[in-house]
């Protein structure tokens, strides 16, 4: 049985507590939750795995704490890794890092490609609507950035960790292109990844109803963190 410290009461934290506490995750037990300003010490001292739920201010704060602990990090704010410094700092240890598949698939995939060689394109669009992305409403889809994944990672925060799993799939923040559009007929989060390279082409289309409580996050979210809670309590009972 591995004891879970979750880090966010967000839209994200509250769901991965909420079954956490009500024992749906087999091998895993809620010791500890925490917010950003609360003291951590406690809930790492407790815990052999610290969920990182609470975005990537967060990450950056907390992060190294656990790590240098020697605890298990899982981490679901991904595009804070647009930071190089603090992914270096987070897998030196002695404590391990996971992320988390969030919103996406195929990362197994494209990260096994690109261990065949340099993928020659890699492309990500993500859709959503205008106000979930902060720019102005209009009549017509329309983009709104396009780049380097690092840039729109970073631009865009809230709205853009599958850029970012991409992005480290494939082994670079600026091998990735990636275009945020803007859609006021969007009913769904759409990500579109095109790559191709020495072992073939690919495309995946990923469709993602929003979370209700928040509309940049996909409603799939928190359930990827339970489903990586329960692997990693799987490898640590074998």
């Amino acid at each position: 049985m591995i004891r879970v410290a979750v880090a966010g009461r967000g839209a994200i934290g509250s769901v991965v507590i909420r079954e956490l506490e009500e024992g749906r995750v087999p091998g895993a037990r809620l010791v500890a939750t925490v917010d950003l300003g609360d003291s951590l010490a406690g809930a790492i001292e407790a815990a052999d795995l610290v969920v990182e739920c609470a975005g990537q201010r967060a990450l950056a704060e907390i992060g190294p704490a656990v790590i240098d602990a020697g605890r298990d990090l899982l981490v679901v704010s991904i595009g804070a890794f647009t930071d190089d410094a603090l992914l270096a700092r987070l897998r030196r240890g002695p404590g391990r890092m996971h992320l988390t598949s969030g919103a996406v698939g195929g990362l197994d995939l494209l990260r096994a490609a690109s261990l065949m060689g340099r993928l020659e394109k890699v492309l990500i669009v993500t859709t959503k609507k205008p106000a979930t992305l902060g720019v102005p409403e209009a009549s017509e889809p329309f983009e709104v950035m396009r780049g380097p994944a690092r840039e729109i990672a970073a631009a865009f925060p809230r709205s853009t960790n599958v850029a970012a799993a991409v992005a480290l799939a494939v082994g670079s923040f600026d091998a990735v292109e990636a275009v945020v559009v803007a859609d006021p007929a969007a009913t769904l989060t759409s990500h579109v990844i095109i790559a191709s390279g020495p072992s073939g082409d690919y495309r995946f289309e990923i469709r993602n109803h929003p979370s209700p409580d928040n509309p940049a996050s996909s409603r799939v979210v928190p359930y990827a963190v339970l489903s990586a809670i329960e692997e990693l309590a799987r490898c640590a009972s074998t």
